[in-house]
């Protein structure tokens, strides 16, 4: 349920912001301004904002599919309140700290601008990983599933080279700190998660 309503309300501030730049010129996230003007609310506002139909798309979709699992199995053990607040505060906390290394990098620079859910979705998608490490998951373009605790690795490896390399416009920095900010949610709330990770795998 939480799962959908973020995607809802995210979709609706994004749709909202595509059609008036206004919005994503006042809630993105400009380390500058953060530094400059303390507008630490851009910490937060800039996940519900997405540089088009596209980005939205990809980011929910991943969101839809991996989110559900997360929210059930906090839901199962932490019982249906506190299991809400949990998933809530990963999503949300994610999204700022995935953007903490970029606003160090970038607080001098008010041309950097950044937005998306990105760091959010890779903190769930991550958590999503620890807890079922034999998921299969599809990477375009190999026609095949791999197992997640496969794929976890590679992503991770992958991001820190291109945000090294800084090639694009995508948020490589934010998606590498979400997702290590997601294993270390899941390991200190859970304290069998280790144990559980090992055993399947293993």
């Amino acid at each position: 349920m939480i799962t959908i309503i973020l995607i809802t309300i995210t979709a609706l501030i994004s749709f909202a912001a595509f059609n008036n730049h206004s919005i994503t010129y006042n809630y993105i996230f400009n380390a500058n301004k953060i530094y400059k003007d303390k507008q630490w609310y851009r910490f937060f506002s800039s996940g519900f904002l997405h540089a088009d139909m596209f980005h939205l798309f990809f980011n929910m979709y991943a969101l839809y599919l991996f989110g559900r699992s997360v929210e059930n199995f906090l839901l199962l053990k932490y019982g249906d309140l506190f299991g809400k607040i949990l998933y809530l505060f990963l999503y949300i906390s994610a999204i700022a700290v995935s953007s903490i290394p970029d606003y160090k990098k970038y607080k001098f620079s008010p041309s950097y601008n950044a937005l998306g859910a990105s760091g959010a979705v890779s903190a769930v998608i991550f958590v999503c990983v620890i807890l079922y490490p034999n998921q299969g998951i599809m990477i375009f373009p190999i026609p095949f599933f791999i197992p997640s605790y496969i794929f976890g690795p590679i992503y991770l490896a992958y991001s820190y080279y291109m945000a090294q390399r800084n090639m694009d416009n995508i948020g490589h920095n934010a998606h590498f700190f979400g997702a290590l900010y997601g294993i270390i949610f899941i390991f200190v709330i859970y304290k069998d998660a280790l144990q559980n990770f090992l055993h399947q795998i293993l």
